[in-house]
């Protein structure tokens, strides 16, 4: 996967810059036409992502139900300021939460708020500087022992534990509170109950059990009813990434001054965008280097007059757009033809420069080749030899 940039010249709106239309000609061909630098994206550069809830006091968070259709849209999730992410298993029957969730336990815990919460993973200080954003967050699931207090969560995650049982309908008349009988398919879930004014308000689980897919919560009296909430598979905490709906990928592509002499400093760029397994310039080779000039470079001899940036040059019929001019060199966007052909003049269309090829550097990657698989516009970035850019995208699969 390469990061690419490109369109150097202006957009009809340059503050309102137009979406891409999905069609063939507007994502196959026309960004190789505006492209002038690629860079790799590497394993380091890409991360699953989650949106961003801060914990914040007085907020009525929503809990986890393995009910519900809506679960990936609610905020159920929280990060805190100590960069931890909590997820919310009991919301005290909807009321807002006032104690911060702390610590790294692997069990879910009570806040004094009566909120219970599940600590899932702490966001690295590399991993916040790199992807946490003001509306997203980085999310993993590991594979191994990295030395992080993660591992020990999934490590202690239940299989089909029961954590919470929802009160559906409390009941009347109670005198004492009812004993409570969890069946299902998994083994050891049990809980009790607590009733106000003969009413039963709350069940506590007292042993989350294990193995369950489906259960039932009965009564030893009365009409109460209630529903039990049954942990995602592999448990709280097992899976990070599917359990908060990891569906998003972030990529954090840093351009740091030309990238080895590959990327112009000279220039705006408009749009950014990824191509997949390109082929190196003339070749059906895949291309793995770290970065590619994309355009075009036409050293001149005979030079009269200063070519400017953005304007349209013509070699005969055929014209492309100079991203770059240092003397003698003249850095250009794929021709809107065939490239120029050497010993053959060029003039600017608005400065009237004029020069005759005297050496042709074609670009890095083979132009049309490969997949382009996202491409965004933006309004202009400028770019400069001391300066460094964070190219963050968010795609969503």
């Amino acid at each position: 996967m390469y990061l690419f940039i490109g369109k150097n010249t202006t957009f009809p709106d340059d503050n309102n810059p137009p979406t891409p239309v999905n069609s063939t000609a507007n994502i196959e061909f026309t960004p190789w036409r505006d492209m002038y630098a690629a860079k790799r994206i590497t394993t380091a550069d890409v991360t699953h992502a989650v949106p961003r809830y801060d914990w914040t006091s007085g907020t009525v968070y929503d809990q986890y139900d393995d009910q519900d259709t809506n679960l990936l849209e609610d905020d159920f999730y929280v990060i805190t300021e100590d960069f931890n992410v909590y997820k919310c298993l009991f919301n005290a029957g909807a009321t807002a939460s006032t104690t911060k969730p702390t610590g790294v336990s692997t069990s879910p815990f009570t806040a004094a708020d009566g909120y219970i919460w599940k600590y899932m993973y702490t966001v690295t200080t590399a991993k916040a500087l790199k992807f946490l954003t003001n509306d997203y967050m980085s999310v993993q699931t590991l594979d191994s022992d990295d030395g992080t207090d993660q591992y020990d969560v999934q490590a202690a995650a239940v299989d089909g534990g029961i954590h919470v049982v929802k009160v559906v309908s409390g009941g009347s008349g109670y005198a004492s509170a009812p004993a409570v009988t969890i069946t299902g398919d998994g083994t050891g879930a049990t809980a009790n109950s607590t009733i106000v004014a003969g009413v039963v308000t709350r069940v506590t689980i007292t042993a989350a059990g294990t193995g369950y897919t489906r259960a039932s919560v009965a009564f030893a009296s009365g009409a109460a009813t209630a529903t039990a909430i049954i942990s995602p598979k592999g448990g709280h905490g097992a899976n990070a990434v599917e359990e908060l709906g990891g569906k998003y990928i972030m990529l954090n592509v840093r351009l740091d001054g030309t990238e080895s002499n590959t990327f112009s400093t000279a220039n705006e760029f408009r749009q950014v965008g990824i191509v997949r397994d390109p082929y190196l310039y003339g070749t059906t080779t895949r291309a793995v280097a770290s970065s590619f000039r994309q355009s075009f470079r036409y050293q001149l001899s005979s030079i009269s007059g200063t070519f400017t940036l953005d304007e349209t040059i013509t070699s005969g019929s055929n014209t492309a757009s100079v991203v770059e001019f240092t003397t003698p060199n003249l850095f250009t966007t794929l021709p809107l033809n065939l490239p120029f052909a050497n010993t053959a003049s060029v003039t600017g269309g608005t400065s009237a420069a004029t020069g005759t090829i005297a050496a042709i550097t074609t670009p890095g990657l083979q132009p049309y080749s490969g997949d382009i698989i996202y491409v965004e516009n933006r309004v202009p970035i400028s770019r400069a030899a001391d300066q460094i850019e964070d190219v963050k995208l968010i795609i969503q699969f």
